[in-house]
């Protein structure tokens, strides 16, 4: 996509309000997952280095429109500061009445974060003044917050008509294309790996990429719902049977595309699961079918070896969701295997945010893959082509 990047424009002693997406896992107020903090270094450090006032703009969580310390950015101001090396000030209220007074006198090349946005449901509703109080804090806008780029709100969209520059960060650049050119146009063989519990999560991204890819490969739970839609036994395995027929669709679109989707030979199955105690029964492996009274937690060996070469021998790889409930470390196997098969393959790897990122971070892998995405959600629609309002509001480069 032809859109205007920091490198495109000068920022230099500008006062610059970046939208980066810091949602970050937290446990007892402690980031459990600093990945996207990190991946949104570069963008920051350029406009450090070009003397310009960094004002850094985010959500955490789901506070529903009210303030809720719970879910404040104050953790992510100091991992940020500790990842600079040097302080970074932060405004308690986004809309603090002393926060332009702070932003004037702060010094050229330092950096500000303000409180959660979503303290104020103004930013979710798009809300027009809410985004004019946000753009009177700068003189130029970036967007490197790829993982809320699907959602119109005042930040990503309503912000972009109050500012003459707004443009893309090194991050958002970065997810363009990876997701964009490099699965559009891939080297070929070109293997997708999809995993995760539900169909209907991710029925318009197989529809989109069994038009791109030459292998599908699919893990998770999701697998049973087409197991289903095969005629074979899944015992208690979590599925969706009001997506049978979409399962169905795809397996049929898939035979007159000529792609190879490729389900679980065997799985790994349990008597009992408890996903909240981190706990499960008696374990089996299953050939393909599996009896009532277990349910599928895991692919089984035979598949990891057969999914295992399919990757090795790919040139492109899409990998989104893990192939089982790898929170569970006796379910994780399968999960941490793929990892390391795309890991090792010589292929451009692209990892596609969400459980993927967690799972592949877990592994021990995530050095050796070649892109990981932020997105999540926001992955899977831009992948199925769906408009991205906080993409088409920014600048574009004259063609």
């Amino acid at each position: 996509m032809s859109i205007k990047t920091i490198a495109d424009v000068d920022l230099s002693k500008k006062t610059v309000l970046v939208r980066v997406d810091f949602n970050v896992p937290l446990e007892s107020g402690r980031i459990t997952d600093n990945s996207r903090i990190r991946a949104a270094l570069p963008t920051i450090d350029y406009l450090i280095k070009r003397s310009a006032k960094v004002i850094l703009l985010s959500h955490l969580g789901r506070p529903k429109g009210q303030k809720n310390l719970k879910y404040s950015l104050r953790p992510t101001a100091q991992e940020l500061s500790r990842l600079l090396g040097s302080s970074v000030l932060f405004v308690e209220d986004c809309l603090a009445a002393d926060a332009q007074k702070t932003i004037v006198e702060m010094e050229y090349g330092s950096v500000m974060m303000l409180e959660n946005l979503r303290f104020y449901a103004e930013e979710e509703e798009n809300n027009e003044e809410f985004a004019k109080k946000l753009a009177a804090y700068g003189n130029a806008y970036v967007n490197d917050a790829f993982g809320t780029a699907h959602r119109a709100h005042a930040s990503t969209a309503g912000i972009t008509h109050m500012l003459p520059i707004k443009v893309a960060g090194f991050l958002m650049q970065k997810e363009l294309e990876f997701l964009g050119n490099r699965t559009a146009n891939p080297e070929r063989p070109f293997t997708v790996i999809l995993g995760g519990a539900k169909v209907s999560d991710k029925i318009g991204v197989i529809d989109a990429l069994l038009d791109k890819c030459d292998n599908m490969l699919i893990g998770g739970a999701m697998a049973y719902t087409f197991h289903l839609a095969q005629g074979k036994q899944v015992g208690n395995s979590l599925v969706e049977k009001d997506r049978v027929a979409d399962a169905t669709a795809a397996l049929q679109k898939a035979s007159q595309k000529g792609v190879k989707i490729l389900l679980p030979t065997d799985s790994i199955g349990t008597n009992t699961l408890n996903f909240e105690m981190r706990t499960i029964g008696h374990t089996k492996t299953f050939s393909e079918d599996i009896p009532a009274g277990w349910q599928g937690v895991d692919i089984g060996p035979k598949t990891i070896e057969i999914f295992s070469e399919i990757i090795g021998k790919s040139k492109t790889i899409f990998w989104n969701g893990p192939m089982g409930i790898f929170e569970i470390t006796a379910c994780a196997e399968g999960t941490f295997a793929i990892a390391k098969a795309v890991a090792q393959s010589d292929g451009t790897s692209i990892v596609g945010g969400g459980d993927s990122i967690t799972a592949i971070n877990k592994s021990g892998f995530s050095s050796r893959i070649d892109f990981m995405s932020t997105g999540g959600g926001a992955s899977l629609e831009f992948l199925e082509g769906k408009k991205m309002p906080g993409v088409t509001a920014l600048d574009h480069k004259s063609m």
